[in-house]
């Protein structure tokens, strides 16, 4: 293989690469709508539908970082290259953490579907929605290079953050009045945690982005 046979498939490589982290983002997006869908229609084989789903998230996970790994193995990349498989061997690490979380809720979905709740899930669904836009909006980002994009997601974190706060004294405050409400209470609370541990992967994945155009390391959220 010549040099430039060589560098044409290693771009392609790197191309699909890149396109395969994307299609895992979109699973763990989809896996997010289903979890959340599940716990407030508190559908059963629909939360069990979705923890299947992270099998796939996985094989992508391993998948994408043993490629990562051969094509720094089989050539010197150039700055921009380097960083752009560096940043994709660091971002399918927070993906997957995301496709954990989002298990987690169809799991605390399935511990809830066998009793009436006791107040409406108006918070959990709002954060979910914010959620999703980020993680949509960051998987746009790393596909058309936007920074433009990668702020707006980071701003969105506050208003998670915020979400966040405000259902944690909420649900804090029902388990004060009435102790029995703990069984229900507790299992919301994890999952508003989650989201908002999601929330922080995506960010982290807005900074490897921001490392990929600019080879600056950055802590975008202060």
């Amino acid at each position: 293989m010549t040099p430039s046979e060589a560098r044409k498939a290693f771009d392609e490589e790197l191309v699909q690469l890149q396109e395969d982290l994307r299609k895992m983002g979109i699973v763990v997006e989809d896996m997010l709508g289903k979890a959340i869908q599940a716990l407030e229609t508190q559908d059963v084989e629909l939360a069990e539908e979705t923890i299947r789903m992270d099998d796939i998230v996985d094989r992508y996970n391993l998948d994408i970082e043993s490629r990562a790994l051969r094509l720094l193995a089989l050539q010197q990349p150039m700055a921009r290259d380097l960083r752009t498989i560096a940043a994709a061997m660091k971002i399918i690490t927070d993906v997957e953490r995301c496709g954990d979380y989002a298990t987690d809720i169809a799991l605390m979905a399935k511990k809830l579907a066998d009793q009436p709740l006791f107040k409406p899930l108006e918070d959990i669904p709002a954060m979910a929605k914010m959620v999703q836009e980020m993680l949509r909006e960051t998987l746009k980002a790393f596909a058309t290079r936007d920074l433009k994009l990668v702020q707006h997601m980071i701003s969105l974190d506050d208003d998670v953050d915020h979400l966040y706060h405000s259902l944690y004294d909420e649900l804090t405050g029902f388990i004060k009045k009435d102790p029995k409400l703990t069984d229900q209470a507790v299992p919301l609370l994890l999952v508003a945690r989650y989201l908002e541990r999601i929330a922080d992967h995506i960010t982290n994945i807005g900074e490897r982005i921001y490392y990929m155009e600019t080879g600056e390391l950055k802590e975008l959220h202060k």
